[in-house]
């Protein structure tokens, strides 16, 4: 019966044994996966940085867009679009003159080279533009 109960206390002490080493190897194990995890984040990361994501709210790079951009900043200058709500746009007329200046160099240098709709949409925007500039100036 000694010889039961000396067993069975082996056992158990084999158990506890056991349990701790499987318990520091799946420390180490878990310790392993985070570091590796880390890794490929950072791997990731990398690369996410050499990529330029690609974005759905961004509209075509074409004469039209750039038109757009030009005048959006002349209407900003203006005065007459802001981004804040609350606050009360302030102007520079040089600055918005030189956007205007600068839609008119490239509507002179594209002249024969656009398609219909093209010249119609650069020489509404520059009529647009004109016609707020003057009216601004006075």
């Amino acid at each position: 019966m000694e010889d039961t109960m000396a067993q069975a206390k082996d056992n158990e002490d084999r158990k506890i044994i056991v349990d701790e080493d499987w318990k520091r190897q799946a420390q180490r194990e878990k310790e392993q996966l985070k570091a590796q995890a880390e890794i490929e984040k950072k791997q990731k990361g990398k690369e996410s940085q050499s990529e330029i994501p690609p974005s759905a709210s961004l509209p075509q790079g074409d004469f039209t867009s750039l038109v757009s951009m030009i005048a959006t900043q002349a209407l900003f200058a203006m005065g007459l679009i802001t981004t804040e709500k609350d606050k009360k746009p302030g102007t520079d007329l040089k600055l918005a003159k030189f956007h205007i200046d600068m839609l008119e160099a490239l509507e002179e240098k594209t002249r024969g080279n656009l398609s219909d709709g093209e010249e119609k949409m650069l020489g509404g925007t520059l009529n647009q533009l004109r016609m707020n500039f003057v009216k601004l100036a006075e």
